[in-house]
């Protein structure tokens, strides 16, 4: 049981993961009897229509220290951002506006602005990602986005036209101090516009593995509608996006500055008929859950008993979620290849395999491949179509 942040309301866990050790805790093998772990239990408010994760270990902010992941190494992202970034300058940002991305990371969105009249600063709480940004030109603020340390941008006090947040408000456990950030800084005409994750994706998908200590709350256009509604502002559009498998860009003003679109009603209407606004859809999750994990399980010891070789694609933070509710270990995965040289040469969270550089995966002759990056799958399967042509196929709970 935990407290909601938003209701203070009590939430009772509908289903566990287990012990669950921090997503993006790659170890050295010195480390592992030091290695900490947590319940994954997820519960739903019904009052908000916000499903969440419960009993986010504290430890957890000491990944931010050395934070493993670089938007710059998906091309795609890199696309996606930019295309993002003469959206939002083209509709909602005027000569000289001031602009803020909160969990900037290395600047990729940022950097976009470099150049142009617009005044844009990121905020990252990681010391490796803002240093990258810096470097590349973007003006980045070393702090968490929070109550704390918002004083630090008290020049933007009610003159920022747009806050921006990619796969971020997610990770963040206290909303209400973040929405309380947005509204000391955010122009009385000015926008909240961020994208997540969309909980109805993560149902239809049975992708299980979006949750993990950083990724807190799986939102849907119902909880976002009435999160917002009790801190006067409005949910006035919303976008479907697809990113991460499936995300949604909400935009978000003051009360009654702007005209409600008529996507908005679509959406609540959507998630009505579809359980996504209520426990329903929470349960059918959890049974999906674990057929998923009883078949993909199946499938990969029945491979092994084939003397079929596997390995992992990608070392995502997602992928700690699949590896330790399934039970996966060495025995099954050999390694896993991944680009991030903050993570090369460690072993995974929990389940300890080996990860190894990417480049050796071309080299490499496994049969299978488990696919953890599985939402850029278009991008992998272009970069690795020698893997197949060897004879090499893919593994996902996933459909792939």
């Amino acid at each position: 049981m935990s407290k909601c942040n938003i209701t203070k309301k009590k939430i009772d866990a509908f289903m566990t993961f287990g012990k669950m050790p921090l997503a993006n805790g790659f170890l050295k093998k010195i480390d592992f009897k030091k290695e900490k772990f947590y319940n994954l239990d997820v519960g739903f408010n019904e009052k908000i229509s916000l499903f969440q994760v419960l009993g986010v270990p504290k430890f957890s902010n000491t990944v931010y220290k050395n934070y493993p992941f670089f938007t710059n190494k998906s091309v795609y992202m890199i696309r996606h951002f930019k295309k993002c970034a003469k959206w939002i300058k083209n509709n909602f940002l005027d000569f000289k506006s001031n602009l803020i991305e909160i969990g900037s990371n290395d600047g990729t969105m940022i950097k976009n602005f470099n150049n142009s009249s617009i005044n844009a600063i990121g905020v990252d709480p990681a010391p490796n990602v803002v240093s990258f940004a810096r470097k590349n030109g973007v003006k980045t603020y070393n702090i968490f986005f929070n109550s704390k340390n918002i004083y630090k941008l008290k020049k933007y006090y009610k003159s920022t036209k747009v806050i921006y947040a990619a796969n971020v408000f997610c990770h963040i456990k206290d909303l209400i101090d973040v929405i309380k950030c947005v509204d000391y800084l955010l122009s009385s005409d000015g926008y909240f516009i961020f994208e997540e994750p969309y909980l109805g994706s993560m149902y239809k998908n049975i992708s299980y593995d979006q949750l993990y200590d950083e990724h807190i709350y799986m939102f849907s256009a119902s909880s976002i509608l009435r999160i917002f509604q009790l801190y006067d502002f409005e949910l006035i559009d919303i976008q479907s996006q697809i990113t991460h498998g499936g995300s949604v860009r909400y935009i978000i003003s003051r009360k009654n500055k702007n005209l409600i679109k008529k996507n908005v009603n679509k959406f609540l209407k959507y998630e009505d008929l579809n359980n996504i606004s209520n426990i329903e859809g929470c349960l059918k999750f959890k049974n999906d859950c674990e057929m998923s994990r009883e078949l993909i399980l199946n499938k990969i010891k029945k491979l092994k008993k084939k003397n079929k070789s596997i390995c992992g694609y990608a070392a995502t933070a997602k992928s700690t979620t699949v590896l330790n509710y399934c039970g996966v270990g060495n025995e099954l995965i050999e390694c896993i290849y991944d680009t991030s040289e903050e993570k090369i040469g460690k072993y995974s969270p929990g389940m300890h395999i080996p990860i190894l550089p990417m480049k050796d995966f071309k080299k490499s002759n496994f049969d299978y491949a488990y696919l953890f990056a599985w939402n850029h799958k278009k991008e992998i399967f272009g970069k690795e179509k020698k893997f197949k042509k060897k004879g090499g196929k893919w593994l996902c709970h996933v459909k792939i």
